[in-house]
């Protein structure tokens, strides 16, 4: 389960509306309760550098992905999960998004934006030991 404030909720989906037609993409940074539920405390907006296909694709540059987890780490928080953006599409996960998911045991949230306006929010959680068995699982979103 994502547990994640109405505000940065909000801001997320916000986010989305304000890069369309492109992706959105960003950081969700928080930590891990005693039942296994990851909770948001924050998130950090990040540019997409795909330059190639920003309508349908993302990418977060490294360097700032370093600097945001490092930041967290400063105020205690850690990467618990990414957002981003599908624009006139819906808010499930592609192959190619499958593919780029590396962080196992993060949430992946997805918004869909239909001409402009944010519509259905969705998470998965990648699970798995490795590459070779991963797999993006639906997560309930629990919004406070």
């Amino acid at each position: 389960m994502l547990k994640i404030a109405h505000t940065e909720y909000e801001a997320l989906r916000r986010h989305g509306e304000e890069t369309y037609p492109h992706e959105c993409c960003g950081v969700l940074l928080g930590g891990t309760n005693d039942d296994g539920a990851r909770i948001v405390t924050s998130i950090a907006r990040c540019g997409n550098t795909r330059t190639d296909s920003p309508q349908n694709r993302y990418n977060i540059d490294p360097r700032e992905l370093v600097r945001i987890q490092r930041e967290g780490r400063e105020r205690g928080e850690d990467i618990i999960g990414f957002y981003h953006s599908h624009p006139d599409h819906p808010a499930r996960w592609s192959q190619t998004d499958f593919a780029e998911a590396h962080w196992i045991g993060c949430s992946y949230v997805i918004t869909s934006v239909e001409k402009g306006r944010a519509a259905v929010t969705n998470s998965f959680e990648l699970t798995g030991s490795d590459e070779g068995d991963k797999q993006l699982l639906d997560e309930k979103i629990q919004i406070s």
